[in-house]
């Protein structure tokens, strides 16, 4: 996809209807910049969504769960000196909601989230597959629609008073399902209307969404908590359903598909030489293959393999984050006190602000260094110390808290948006392809699939390491954070042993080692 040669039955999709409206009004066609722009606003809507009704479940939680713990403060290895004994909680508990509020309730709560993260992993594969085949359109609104059906049904077992374990397994099952068709489609889409130039600073940008959409969705559950948690589940549900429309209205799939000249843009521009590694992860060339790219094939492109890996252990940092910050912070005693569970999710927005400054950043400085390597190990590497300091030092007082999240949410989520989106549209367009732009979704899928599959382990450890000990989900954390650094030490050789061949001056013989996996 994405490309000037893409087969007929891609170019013969009929223009959506809203760009027809619009083009009506206008009394000519759209241009190529403000069907960019139309891509921009309507992908990043699109996936903050996804991330708003992904949120719910972690501002939920201490609500379905929520018995006192003094684990906030419980520390094994680390000192305790540290610490002030736990105070009385200020606000009072309410009585849960039956089968959380049992002494296994944070182990239920965790079986939800691998239930849900584990078939969004799997269904991520199959999606990229789909997603390279199919409308990406239709394929995009389907998601969302299911996505906001599942979640309002989630919120349903309030209204319903139900009880049942089962029932909320498999809407969540389900719901990862439909959650799955999202980051390929997106991903895909903005690859087949931007090119390699400034991509990093564009995506970093661009997948604020994910910050933007879990600020949303902690801010919209919080408010509709004291209206009865079901309410947290069904509003994001309809949110979503209605960008799902206008996505099915607007969204063009690709240039190709409303008739829009690329007015010399750099989609498909020649690398220049000396620019990144041997075998850039960034070069894409015009297109000669329409078949789309196989499952294997595509697990064979250097460099997915490596930063799928990485990805894997990222993402465990990032979801568990997702998932149970909230749930940390109620239960942490904070300057001797307790918050509630409304004002623990919306403080827990300030490591999603934090991870728009990171992505921004990782974006901005990968594109001026052209490593994308480096840039996501360097931040995985400052993302240890900064956990560490968060769990020693964040209970102190408020603004200690504050800034230490914020920081903590910059380096965890720089290098996951850096690689979930750049990086997988540049290996989604690599030159061992010859060209052949059937494969972006396929190679996106890849990589946040198996993301996905840590995103799924993380929360689901921390669901019943944290009934013994906070201190031993961070010491998780900051392993997992290690080794998504080690597991890119290759390319990161690969691209500074680059990075000095280009600084020789011309004239002296060089001989580039080829970038493999």
């Amino acid at each position: 996809m994405g490309s000037s040669s893409e087969p007929t039955a891609e170019s013969s999709y009929s223009k959506p209807l809203g760009i027809r409206f619009l083009e009506n009004i206008k009394g000519t066609t759209l241009s190529f910049k403000t069907h960019q722009a139309i891509v921009l606003i309507v992908t990043f809507l699109a996936y903050a969504s996804y991330h708003a009704t992904r949120k719910t479940t972690s501002i939920v939680k201490s609500t379905l769960d929520p018995q006192p713990s003094d684990l906030g403060v419980k520390f094994v290895p680390w000192r305790t000196s540290y610490f002030k004994e736990p105070a009385k909680r200020s606000w009072m508990l309410g009585d849960g909601w039956a089968p959380f509020n049992g002494t296994d309730g944070t182990a239920l709560l965790g079986e939800l989230d691998v239930a849900f993260l584990s078939v969004y992993a799997m269904g991520m594969y199959f999606s990229g597959h789909l997603g390279d085949r199919m409308n990406l359109r239709i394929f995009l609104t389907i998601g969302m629609l299911g996505t906001g059906l599942l979640t309002s049904l989630f919120g349903v077992g309030y209204l319903g008073n139900i009880h049942s374990f089962w029932y909320f397994l498999m809407v969540q099952m389900i719901a990862g399902l439909f959650q799955s068709t999202g980051w390929p489609s997106v991903v895909a889409v903005l690859g087949n209307w931007f090119g390699k130039s400034k991509r990093g600073l564009i995506m970093g940008i661009w997948n604020a969404h994910t910050s933007i959409g879990n600020i949303t969705g902690s801010l919209v559950a919080s408010a509709l908590l004291s209206y009865g948690w079901g309410w947290s589940f069904v509003v994001p549900g309809l949110m979503i359903a209605f960008v799902g429309m206008v996505v099915f209205l607007i969204l063009p799939v690709n240039p190709e598909s409303v008739g829009a000249d690329r007015e010399g843009d750099d989609l498909h521009s020649p690398k220049k030489t000396g620019e990144g590694v041997a075998q850039p992860l960034l070069n894409s060339e015009s297109v000669v293959k329409t078949k789309a790219v196989g499952f294997i094939e595509a697990w064979k492109i250097p460099g997915v393999a490596p930063f799928a890996l990485c990805l894997f252990f990222s993402k465990l940092v990032a979801y568990t984050f997702l998932y149970w910050l909230p749930f940390y912070i109620s239960h942490t005693a904070i300057d001797g006190k307790y918050l509630s569970s409304t004002t623990a999710g919306n403080l827990s927005t300030l490591f999603d602000v934090g991870g728009v400054l990171g992505g921004i950043l990782a974006g901005h400085i990968s594109d001026r260094l052209d490593a994308r390597a480096i840039t996501a190990a360097s931040f995985m590497y400052c993302a240890i110390p900064s956990l560490f300091f968060y769990r020693i030092y964040g209970h102190v007082s408020l603004t200690i808290n504050i800034a230490l999240m914020f920081i903590t949410g910059m380096f965890v989520n720089g290098p996951y948006a850096l690689i979930t989106t750049a990086v997988s549209t540049d290996l989604g367009t690599h030159s061992s392809l010859e060209g052949n732009s059937r494969a972006l979704a396929t190679v996106t899928a890849i990589i946040d699939g198996t993301g996905s599959v840590g995103a799924a382990i993380g929360p689901l450890l921390t669901g019943y390491i944290s009934s013994t000990s906070w201190n031993e989900v961070f010491t998780m954390l900051m392993g997992a954070a290690l080794i998504a650094g080690l597991l890119l030490t290759r390319l990161v050789v690969a691209e500074v042993a680059a990075k000095i061949e280009d600084s020789k001056p011309q004239g002296v013989p060089t001989s580039r080692p080829a970038l493999e996996v």
